[in-house]
Formats: C-alpha cells, sequence, structure tokens
C-alpha cells in the first residue's frame, strides 16, 4: 500500500519570534518565513516544540499555522503540529489543519499519559480521522515518555495517510528496523548528530531546528547525501555541522539557541516565553564563533567541489529543481 505524499527535503520547524511581553511578533515571524523560503528550505512545520507549543493555547497554534501558510502561499508545504497532551485539542489542532488547506500534520504521542502501543496508535487513527490528511509521526519517546513500537506502527500502517516518520529516539536500531521493515512510512531524520546515518539508510527528509538560521549549510548536507549520493562530501559537511549540533544540545538550551540564531541573521527572536529564559551572553559568543567557522568551512567544502557559493549566489534554482522532483512523485492530498 503506497502513501499519499512524499515528503522529501529540509523541513524547518518555525520559531515563534515575540515581544519582550511574550506577544507573539508577526512582523518577525513573517520576515522568518521569507528568509527560510528565500534560502530554499523544503517545507515549513508550525506548531513544533522549536516553535514553543508547550507555552501556547489551542488558538494560539492555530493563529501561528494560519499566519504561516497564509505568508508561505504555496510555495512550500505546510506541516502543522499536532502534539498535545489532551486527545480533544490534538484532534482541534488536526480539524484546524484541514480546514486551514495545510499540506500535513505532525503527529506524536500525548506526553506523560504512556499509552500503550494500541492505546497510542487509537488515539492517532482519531487524529487522523479529523484531519484526512498525510501525517509525519513524531517518535521522540525522550519528550513524550512512549515510544512508537512496532504494533503501533502495524495498526496505523493500514491508513494510507500515515506516510512518514520523523525519527528521534537516537536509537540507531530504530533506524534499521524501519528501513528494513516499513518501507511504505518514509524514513525522516529527527536525531540531527545522526542526520549522515539516516541518509546512508535511505532516509528523505530531514526536520532540523538549526535550519531556521543555518538553512543552507543543512541543505548542503541533504544535497550530498540524498540527492547526490556524495558520501565522502557529505562526511565532511557533517562534521562542519557537529560542532553546531553540541551547542544545540547543550542542557537544556536547544529552544533559546535556535532563537539567538534566528537574531543573529538580523531577524530579532530572542525573547522566549517560560518557563524558559533567553541565552546568557557566554552562550551567545559562543554560538556566534561556531556558526562563523560552520559556514567557513561548508563554503569551502563546495568550492573545493567546484561549486559556487551558495551563501552568496543564492540556491534557488537547484532547490527548486529538487522541489519540483519531490512535487512529481506526490499523489494525492498535498501541494
Amino acid at each position: 500500500m503506497g502513501s499519499v505524499y512524499r515528503f522529501e527535503g529540509i523541513y524547518t520547524p518555525v520559531v515563534t519570534p515575540c515581544h519582550d511581553d511574550f506577544a507573539i511578533n508577526w512582523k518577525a515571524l513573517g520576515d522568518v518565513v521569507e528568509h527560510l523560503i528565500d534560502a530554499g528550505v523544503h517545507g515549513l512545520i508550525a506548531g513544533g516544540s522549536t516553535g514553543e507549543n508547550y507555552a501556547q493555547t489551542v488558538d494560539e497554534r492555530l493563529e501561528i499555522a494560519r499566519f504561516i501558510g497564509d505568508r508561505a502561499a504555496g510555495r512550500v508545504p505546510l506541516i502543522v503540529g499536532t502534539g498535545a497532551m489532551r486527545t480533544p485539542e490534538s484532534v482541534a489542532l488536526a480539524t484546524g489543519a484541514r480546514e486551514m488547506g495545510a499540506d500535513g500534520i505532525l503527529l506524536a504521542s500525548p506526553p506523560y499519559a504512556v499509552p500503550t502501543d494500541r492505546e497510542n496508535a487509537l488515539n492517532a487513527l482519531a487524529i487522523d480521522r479529523a484531519a484526512n490528511l498525510p501525517i509525519m509521526l513524531y517518535n521522540y519517546p525522550g519528550r513524550t515518555g512512549t515510544l512508537m513500537g512496532e504494533a503501533f506502527l502495524d495498526r496505523v500502517g493500514r491508513s494510507r495517510n500515515f506516510c512518514g516518520i520523523k525519527e528521534s529516539s537516537g536509537d540507531i536500531s530504530r533506524v534499521h528496523m524501519l528501513a528494513r521493515d516499513y518501507p511504505h512510512i518514509q524514513l525522516g531524520c529527527g536525531m540531527d548528530d545522526q542526520a549522515l546515518e539516516f541518509f546512508a539508510w535511505g532516509a528523505r527528509f530531514w526536520v532540523c531546528g538549526g535550519s531556521n538560521f543555518v538553512p543552507h549549510e543543512h541543505i548542503a548536507l541533504y544535497q550530498a547525501c540524498a540527492v547526490e549520493g556524495d558520501f565522502d562530501k557529505g562526511r565532511r559537511i557533517m562534521s562542519a555541522l557537529l560542532p553546531l549540533m553540541r551547542v544545540l544540545e547543550q542542557g537544556g538550551k536547544f529552544v533559546q539557541t535556535i532563537k539567538h540564531g534566528v537574531t543573529l541573521t538580523g531577524i530579532e527572536a530572542d525573547a522566549v516565553r517560560p518557563p524558559l529564559r533567553p541565552l546568557r551572553k557566554e552562550d551567545k559568543r559562543a554560538l556566534a564563533h561556531v556558526i562563523r567557522v560552520l559556514k567557513t568551512t561548508v563554503a569551502a567544502i563546495e568550492s573545493e567541489a567546484g561549486e559556487p557559493d551558495r551563501s552568496q549566489v543564492g540556491i534557488r534554482a537547484k532547490v527548486m529543481s529538487i522541489s519540483g522532483s519531490a512535487e512529481a512523485t506526490r499523489t494525492g492530498t498535498g501541494g
């Protein structure tokens, strides 16, 4: 049974810029969307944890998703996050995604409840019925406390809407199992420091928070591995990305670091909603240094390969070609 949709490329879980009083900064959010589309990312995710969904009401999440969708205006796919503690809230988010014309939804296990595979699957199928859209599963047991096991995958796999999985368990044996035993559910990278391994096992998409502020460098790895099949080049780019990934994963500062990275692009996004607090000065300096080295290193790798410095001349032509190829493989809902 084939999927109704193919996820392809770099999907950015969009940050939510705020003012100092925690109100949403709509102008900055619009600038983020334009920046990402201009950089060539292949899809946008609204309402993920990188967008601080845990600190927003359902109404706010839907308003943000509608805004991102309106601003994107069909130039790239929009995926709406439906993760919530209560099933009625997830259903409301899924229904809202369908009504606003989203291209798909991101579906995680409900946190804290720790449902069995059967219970988790029935919950996911209820959300599926509300949305009737392509679904990107999100397996992150470190956050939800629940692993999407084989019994779960077998049950939800009966619906063609379950098209892909963002695998964030960190367990490389899960990558092997998904690639080998569940080829009808597209494998996607959700563990940044394993991106090279995911691509080697056939992953076609990568959901990466860092692409909010260094999209070109993330696209470069996808391009080298998934499009060109050049894993020698891919290993070099991955090696250049690893220091950034270590900075992002240091001691509970992921969202704050992503948002300051966006600020470094010229779009003010440092403010975070409680319980989080902005980065300290030393963390900001460390991030700025890592970004400078990353950009220089990837540019040098591409220059050695005889490619133009896309940070200077842009990458739209190549990315549009990739997006066009992905669009040609898509059937059913989406686009």
